[in-house]
């Protein structure tokens, strides 16, 4: 279960952690958080120091009725953010959290390694070809809509199998444009409810059937604070709690706001298998 990503081969039979970088100004939990250089840097470098294989830099905010914002606006959000840690971390494995084929292009262009789509190619008709040419990995995600629409659209009539079905149909779309490292994302929170998410994590393991690895992206998330009654500020301790599940569950990617804790996941888990 490997991917390469700029030539170096990335082993996901052993979990791996994303560290989430948001430099949107509106982001649910770390929105305006990362405003200048110093601030960025100090954050990659503690997720690195944690043990952040991925860094996730996004600069168009997902979150449920977030608003849309140019594609200008989200290059010059992202781009120089790319450089400023390949300038200082020049080994880092960035991944570019985008749904627009131009954004990646030239994320990827500036050092990025990696595009992960919130919307599977399904909001860009050129992000699977673009993806194919710049032959790196992708990482699509089962959303319906848009961010603005998603949370009205959340009527399944059976949700996991849907969801095999939305992905097989991805993956070889994404096949055909020669893409060949794939990595699926269940889409917690993007038209999903509370109860959804919930149901999705307790069958997680069904997704193993696309024989692609599985990121998790539960991090803070709502499915976690509304049900405690609490905020995503609040909502390190239920995040972990969720990520042992996600991870036993077949997860290989977790895609995190506390890296270390994560990581504390992982670690514990791994311990757990080999014995």
């Amino acid at each position: 279960m490997n991917i390469n990503c700029k030539g170096k081969l990335i082993n996901l039979s052993t979990p791996k952690v994303m560290g989430i970088l948001n430099v949107t100004p509106d982001s649910f939990f770390d929105g305006g958080k990362y405003k200048d250089e110093t601030a960025i840097l100090n954050q990659v470098e503690t997720m690195l120091n944690h043990g952040a294989t991925f860094i996730d830099i996004g600069g168009y905010s997902s979150r449920p009725n977030a608003d849309a914002i140019s594609e200008e606006e989200e290059l010059n959000r992202v781009i120089p953010i790319i450089k400023l840690i390949l300038k200082h971390f020049t080994d880092t494995l960035i991944s570019i959290d985008t749904f627009r084929s131009e954004v990646a292009k030239q994320s990827i262009e500036a050092g990025a390694a990696l595009v992960n789509d919130i919307s599977a190619g399904k909001l860009d008709e050129n992000m699977l070809s673009t993806v194919g040419k710049l032959g790196v990995p992708y990482i699509m995600m089962h959303m319906k809509g848009n961010p603005k629409t998603m949370q009205q659209q959340t009527s399944y009539t059976d949700l996991t199998k849907e969801m095999i079905a939305y992905f097989a149909e991805r993956i070889a779309a994404a096949h055909q444009e020669k893409i060949n490292d794939i990595i699926i994302d269940p889409g917690f929170g993007f038209a999903k409810t509370v109860d959804q998410n919930f149901e999705l994590l307790n069958q997680l393991e069904l997704l193993q059937l696309t024989d692609k690895p599985i990121l998790a992206g539960i991090s803070r998330k709502s499915m976690i604070y509304k049900t405690l009654n609490s905020t995503s500020k609040n909502a390190l301790n239920g995040t972990t709690a969720l990520h042992m599940v996600a991870l036993q569950k077949g997860a290989k990617i977790l895609r995190a706001h506390d890296v270390k804790e994560a990581m504390e996941c992982v670690i514990l888990y791994n311990q757990l298998k080999s014995n």
